[in-house]
Protein backbone atom coordinates (compact mmCIF):
# COMPACT_ATOMS: atom_id res chain seq x y z
CA UNK A 1 0.00 0.00 0.00
CA UNK A 2 2.87 2.39 0.69
CA UNK A 3 4.20 1.83 -2.84
CA UNK A 4 0.77 2.61 -4.30
CA UNK A 5 0.45 5.69 -2.10
CA UNK A 6 3.84 6.97 -3.26
CA UNK A 7 2.85 6.34 -6.88
CA UNK A 8 -0.40 8.27 -6.46
CA UNK A 9 1.40 11.10 -4.69
CA UNK A 10 3.79 11.35 -7.66
CA UNK A 11 0.87 11.40 -10.09
CA UNK A 12 -0.87 14.13 -8.14
CA UNK A 13 2.30 16.20 -8.02
CA UNK A 14 2.48 16.02 -11.82
CA UNK A 15 -0.78 17.97 -12.17
CA UNK A 16 -0.48 21.47 -13.57
CA UNK A 17 -1.87 22.95 -10.36
CA UNK A 18 -0.01 22.23 -7.15
CA UNK A 19 -1.91 21.70 -3.93
CA UNK A 20 -0.96 25.19 -2.85
CA UNK A 21 -3.16 26.56 -5.63
CA UNK A 22 -6.21 24.86 -4.15
CA UNK A 23 -8.43 26.32 -1.42
CA UNK A 24 -7.03 25.93 2.08
CA UNK A 25 -9.29 23.06 3.02
CA UNK A 26 -8.48 19.74 4.63
CA UNK A 27 -8.63 17.22 1.81
CA UNK A 28 -7.84 13.55 2.15
CA UNK A 29 -5.13 12.07 -0.04
CA UNK A 30 -7.81 10.59 -2.28
CA UNK A 31 -9.62 13.91 -2.62
CA UNK A 32 -6.39 15.80 -3.31
CA UNK A 33 -5.45 13.29 -5.99
CA UNK A 34 -8.86 13.63 -7.64
CA UNK A 35 -8.68 17.43 -7.60
CA UNK A 36 -5.23 17.44 -9.20
CA UNK A 37 -6.24 14.95 -11.88
CA UNK A 38 -9.34 16.99 -12.66
CA UNK A 39 -7.43 20.25 -12.93
CA UNK A 40 -4.75 18.67 -15.10
CA UNK A 41 -7.36 17.36 -17.48
CA UNK A 42 -9.28 20.64 -17.58
CA UNK A 43 -6.12 22.58 -18.44
CA UNK A 44 -5.28 20.20 -21.28
CA UNK A 45 -8.75 20.55 -22.76
CA UNK A 46 -8.67 24.33 -22.43
CA UNK A 47 -5.23 24.66 -23.96
CA UNK A 48 -6.36 22.64 -26.96
CA UNK A 49 -9.46 24.76 -27.41
CA UNK A 50 -11.78 21.82 -26.81
CA UNK A 51 -13.91 23.46 -24.13
CA UNK A 52 -16.90 25.35 -25.49
CA UNK A 53 -17.40 28.50 -23.45
CA UNK A 54 -20.50 29.75 -25.24
CA UNK A 55 -23.12 27.78 -27.14
CA UNK A 56 -26.91 27.63 -27.53
CA UNK A 57 -26.59 24.05 -26.28
CA UNK A 58 -25.97 25.37 -22.76
CA UNK A 59 -29.58 26.55 -22.69
CA UNK A 60 -30.56 22.87 -22.97
CA UNK A 61 -27.78 21.39 -20.83
CA UNK A 62 -27.72 23.80 -17.88
CA UNK A 63 -31.26 23.31 -16.53
CA UNK A 64 -30.86 19.53 -16.54
CA UNK A 65 -27.36 19.69 -15.08
CA UNK A 66 -28.51 22.08 -12.36
CA UNK A 67 -31.23 19.71 -11.18
CA UNK A 68 -28.87 16.76 -11.17
CA UNK A 69 -26.18 18.72 -9.32
CA UNK A 70 -28.68 19.72 -6.64
CA UNK A 71 -28.79 16.03 -5.70
CA UNK A 72 -25.31 14.83 -6.66
CA UNK A 73 -23.43 17.67 -4.92
CA UNK A 74 -24.60 16.34 -1.56
CA UNK A 75 -22.89 13.02 -2.29
CA UNK A 76 -19.46 14.32 -3.40
CA UNK A 77 -16.84 16.42 -1.65
CA UNK A 78 -16.89 19.29 -4.18
CA UNK A 79 -19.68 20.67 -6.41
CA UNK A 80 -20.15 19.32 -9.91
CA UNK A 81 -19.59 21.51 -12.95
CA UNK A 82 -20.73 20.70 -16.47
CA UNK A 83 -18.90 21.72 -19.64
CA UNK A 84 -19.50 21.30 -23.34
CA UNK A 85 -16.53 20.08 -25.37
CA UNK A 86 -16.07 19.89 -29.11
CA UNK A 87 -15.96 16.30 -30.28
CA UNK A 88 -17.53 14.39 -33.16
CA UNK A 89 -18.62 11.41 -31.03
CA UNK A 90 -21.70 11.49 -28.79
CA UNK A 91 -20.16 11.21 -25.37
CA UNK A 92 -20.21 12.34 -21.77
CA UNK A 93 -17.70 11.62 -19.04
CA UNK A 94 -17.02 12.68 -15.47
CA UNK A 95 -13.42 13.38 -14.47
CA UNK A 96 -12.27 13.11 -10.84
CA UNK A 97 -12.75 16.43 -9.08
CA UNK A 98 -16.33 17.06 -10.17
CA UNK A 99 -16.08 18.17 -13.80
CA UNK A 100 -18.51 16.52 -16.21
CA UNK A 101 -17.88 16.97 -19.92
CA UNK A 102 -20.59 16.61 -22.57
CA UNK A 103 -19.64 16.58 -26.23
CA UNK A 104 -21.45 18.78 -28.69
CA UNK A 105 -22.29 15.62 -30.65
CA UNK A 106 -24.09 14.26 -27.59
CA UNK A 107 -26.37 17.28 -27.59
CA UNK A 108 -27.66 16.33 -31.02
CA UNK A 109 -27.57 12.57 -30.47
CA UNK A 110 -29.77 12.53 -27.35
CA UNK A 111 -33.35 12.47 -28.55
CA UNK A 112 -34.89 13.81 -25.39
CA UNK A 113 -34.25 15.40 -22.02
CA UNK A 114 -34.51 12.09 -20.20
CA UNK A 115 -31.77 10.39 -22.23
CA UNK A 116 -29.39 13.27 -21.62
CA UNK A 117 -30.25 13.36 -17.92
CA UNK A 118 -29.66 9.61 -17.69
CA UNK A 119 -26.16 9.96 -19.14
CA UNK A 120 -25.31 12.76 -16.72
CA UNK A 121 -26.70 10.88 -13.72
CA UNK A 122 -24.65 7.83 -14.65
CA UNK A 123 -21.46 9.83 -15.07
CA UNK A 124 -21.64 11.80 -11.80
CA UNK A 125 -22.08 8.43 -10.08
CA UNK A 126 -18.59 7.42 -11.17
CA UNK A 127 -17.18 10.42 -9.32
CA UNK A 128 -19.38 9.80 -6.30
CA UNK A 129 -18.06 6.22 -6.17
CA UNK A 130 -14.45 7.42 -6.79
CA UNK A 131 -14.19 4.79 -9.52
CA UNK A 132 -11.20 6.27 -11.36
CA UNK A 133 -9.22 6.59 -8.14
CA UNK A 134 -9.93 2.99 -7.18
CA UNK A 135 -8.94 1.77 -10.64
CA UNK A 136 -5.72 3.77 -10.44
CA UNK A 137 -4.91 2.16 -7.10
CA UNK A 138 -5.50 -1.29 -8.57
CA UNK A 139 -3.31 -0.61 -11.57
CA UNK A 140 0.21 -0.06 -10.23
CA UNK A 141 1.53 0.37 -13.74
CA UNK A 142 -0.26 3.67 -14.13
CA UNK A 143 2.51 6.13 -14.96
CA UNK A 144 0.95 9.38 -16.15
CA UNK A 145 -2.19 11.29 -15.22
CA UNK A 146 -2.87 12.11 -18.85
CA UNK A 147 -3.28 8.41 -19.49
CA UNK A 148 -6.45 8.38 -17.40
CA UNK A 149 -8.11 10.22 -20.28
CA UNK A 150 -8.03 7.06 -22.39
CA UNK A 151 -10.07 5.33 -19.70
CA UNK A 152 -12.54 8.19 -19.50
CA UNK A 153 -13.15 8.98 -23.13
CA UNK A 154 -12.32 5.77 -24.96
CA UNK A 155 -11.62 6.31 -28.65
CA UNK A 156 -13.03 9.80 -29.04
CA UNK A 157 -10.97 12.54 -30.68
CA UNK A 158 -10.23 14.03 -27.28
CA UNK A 159 -9.03 10.71 -25.98
CA UNK A 160 -6.83 10.18 -29.02
CA UNK A 161 -5.21 13.56 -28.49
CA UNK A 162 -4.36 12.87 -24.88
CA UNK A 163 -3.06 9.39 -25.60
CA UNK A 164 -0.96 10.98 -28.33
CA UNK A 165 0.91 13.04 -25.73
CA UNK A 166 3.08 10.03 -25.09
CA UNK A 167 1.42 8.61 -22.01
CA UNK A 168 1.52 4.83 -21.99
CA UNK A 169 -1.19 3.12 -20.02
CA UNK A 170 -2.47 -0.39 -19.85
CA UNK A 171 -5.97 -0.46 -21.34
CA UNK A 172 -8.61 -0.42 -18.63
CA UNK A 173 -12.36 -0.59 -18.58
CA UNK A 174 -14.93 -0.56 -15.85
CA UNK A 175 -16.19 -3.96 -14.74
CA UNK A 176 -19.84 -4.92 -14.89
CA UNK A 177 -20.33 -4.43 -11.10
CA UNK A 178 -18.83 -0.93 -11.31
CA UNK A 179 -21.06 0.00 -14.24
CA UNK A 180 -24.10 -1.55 -12.62
CA UNK A 181 -23.45 0.45 -9.46
CA UNK A 182 -23.20 3.64 -11.51
CA UNK A 183 -26.45 2.77 -13.29
CA UNK A 184 -28.16 2.13 -9.96
CA UNK A 185 -26.89 5.26 -8.24
CA UNK A 186 -27.59 7.27 -11.38
CA UNK A 187 -31.19 6.06 -11.44
CA UNK A 188 -31.75 7.19 -7.86
CA UNK A 189 -30.08 10.54 -8.56
CA UNK A 190 -32.29 11.12 -11.58
CA UNK A 191 -35.41 10.20 -9.62
CA UNK A 192 -34.46 12.49 -6.73
CA UNK A 193 -33.84 15.30 -9.22
CA UNK A 194 -37.24 14.76 -10.81
CA UNK A 195 -35.75 13.42 -14.05
CA UNK A 196 -37.23 10.23 -15.48
CA UNK A 197 -34.56 7.49 -15.03
CA UNK A 198 -36.13 5.49 -17.84
CA UNK A 199 -34.03 7.72 -20.08
CA UNK A 200 -31.07 5.43 -19.41
CA UNK A 201 -33.08 2.42 -20.57
CA UNK A 202 -34.21 4.18 -23.73
CA UNK A 203 -30.65 5.11 -24.57
CA UNK A 204 -29.31 1.61 -23.90
CA UNK A 205 -31.98 0.11 -26.14
CA UNK A 206 -31.02 2.48 -28.93
CA UNK A 207 -27.42 1.33 -28.70
CA UNK A 208 -28.44 -2.33 -28.70
CA UNK A 209 -29.69 -1.91 -32.26
CA UNK A 210 -27.02 0.59 -33.36
CA UNK A 211 -24.74 -0.53 -36.21
CA UNK A 212 -21.20 -1.42 -35.19
CA UNK A 213 -18.91 1.53 -34.67
CA UNK A 214 -17.53 3.64 -31.88
CA UNK A 215 -20.09 3.57 -29.07
CA UNK A 216 -20.86 6.10 -26.39
CA UNK A 217 -18.14 5.90 -23.72
CA UNK A 218 -20.57 4.96 -21.01
CA UNK A 219 -21.44 1.91 -23.14
CA UNK A 220 -18.03 1.03 -24.61
CA UNK A 221 -16.08 -1.91 -23.19
CA UNK A 222 -18.91 -2.29 -20.72
CA UNK A 223 -21.48 -4.97 -19.89
CA UNK A 224 -23.95 -5.91 -22.58
CA UNK A 225 -26.66 -3.30 -22.95
CA UNK A 226 -29.49 -5.83 -22.64
CA UNK A 227 -28.15 -6.94 -19.25
CA UNK A 228 -28.06 -3.36 -18.04
CA UNK A 229 -31.57 -2.75 -19.32
CA UNK A 230 -32.81 -5.81 -17.44
CA UNK A 231 -30.99 -4.73 -14.26
CA UNK A 232 -32.56 -1.28 -14.42
CA UNK A 233 -36.03 -2.62 -15.16
CA UNK A 234 -35.73 -4.93 -12.14
CA UNK A 235 -34.55 -2.02 -10.02
CA UNK A 236 -37.51 0.12 -11.04
CA UNK A 237 -39.97 -2.71 -10.41
CA UNK A 238 -38.54 -3.47 -6.97
CA UNK A 239 -38.68 0.17 -5.84
CA UNK A 240 -42.15 1.41 -6.82
CA UNK A 241 -42.07 4.09 -4.15
CA UNK A 242 -39.14 5.75 -5.90
CA UNK A 243 -39.68 4.89 -9.55
CA UNK A 244 -43.38 4.13 -9.86
CA UNK A 245 -44.27 7.72 -10.75
CA UNK A 246 -42.12 7.67 -13.89
CA UNK A 247 -43.40 6.42 -17.23
CA UNK A 248 -41.55 3.75 -19.19
CA UNK A 249 -43.17 4.94 -22.43
CA UNK A 250 -40.66 6.84 -24.53
CA UNK A 251 -43.56 8.75 -26.12
CA UNK A 252 -43.86 10.67 -22.85
CA UNK A 253 -40.31 11.99 -23.22
CA UNK A 254 -39.54 15.69 -23.48
CA UNK A 255 -37.67 16.62 -26.69
CA UNK A 256 -34.46 18.54 -26.21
Amino acid sequence: MRTIARTLATLAAAALFSSSALPALAYTQEQQWELNVGQQYYQQLRQQGKIVSSSPYYAKLDPIAHRIASVADKQYFVPFHFYLVNDSQPNAFAVPGGNVYVTTAMMTFARNRQELAGVLCHEVSHDIHHDVYHLAVKNQQLSMIAGIASLLVGHSQIGQFLVGTGAQLQSLSYSRPVESNADRTGAFICAAAGENPWGMVWLFKRFESRPSGVPLEMLSDHPRDDHRVTDLENLFASNPGTFGRFSSNVRTATPL
